[in-house]
């Protein structure tokens, strides 16, 4: 249903409308929905997709932080640097494609782009050594956003990286039976449980890493309120 819906957004934002910018109306359509009801709140999150659709971009657009996940992987890699080519119109491929990038569309029309906020290195697990695989792979994520953090410091809402990278480890079990269960974890009871017509053991231990991994990401942000 997104998809199909994501295909009409996109055939409304490249209507021609003499005197209306279509693109801008369609892409201020979550502004004008938080618009008046921001006072009752002190944060929005806005979950959004991975792929740089019509839907994605009217998330970003609304935004003033953005939270990046990455794993321990090549392809969360490649995410972050197409991040910041798509959201920010870094190292396009192309000049030619710098007139149609997002950020030229937002800077025309004076509308700002919101700052990478934290990055989570997310489902860590305890293999993840110095040693391994993974690390080296984390090792080299970390290098390119430092590499971005020096040279494009207004893009980042922090200054350092250890002011805006937070390890997450791995929720596994422990986050399924939460969500599946629709239980907060601080709820959920560790032991047997039943999920699904099965029963699913929670571990005390693991249960308390996610709450604590979770407490570290709400301090952060709370710092700001």
């Amino acid at each position: 249903m997104l998809e199909l819906q994501s295909n009409a957004i996109s055939t409304l934002a490249n209507n021609q409308i003499p005197g209306t910018n279509t693109w801008v109306a369609i892409i201020n359509w979550l502004n004008d929905f938080i618009q008046p009801i921001e006072k009752d709140y002190d944060m929005v999150f806005l979950d959004a997709n991975p792929s740089f659709s019509m839907y994605t971009q009217i998330a970003i657009a609304t935004s003033t932080k953005m939270v990046l996940p990455v794993m321990a992987d090549d392809s969360s890699r490649r995410a972050i640097q197409n991040a910041f080519s798509l959201v920010y119109g870094l190292k396009l491929p192309s000049e030619i494609y710098s007139k149609y990038a997002f950020a030229e569309k937002l800077k025309e029309v004076d509308m700002p782009l919101p700052k990478v906020y934290m990055i989570l290195k997310n489902r860590l697990t305890q293999y993840m050594g110095a040693a391994s695989a993974y690390a080296t792979v984390l090792q080299e994520i970390d290098k390119d956003v430092l590499s971005l953090l020096k040279t494009y410091t207004d893009m980042f809402a922090f200054k350092t990286l250890d002011m805006g990278i937070i390890d997450v480890r791995d929720f596994q079990t422990t986050g399924v039976v939460s969500a599946a269960r629709g239980c907060p974890l601080r709820k959920l009871k560790s032991g047997r449980l039943g999920l699904m017509g099965k029963r699913v053991m929670v571990r005390e231990e693991y249960r308390q890493n996610c709450i604590d991994n979770v407490e570290t990401i709400v301090t952060r942000m709370s710092k700001e309120l």
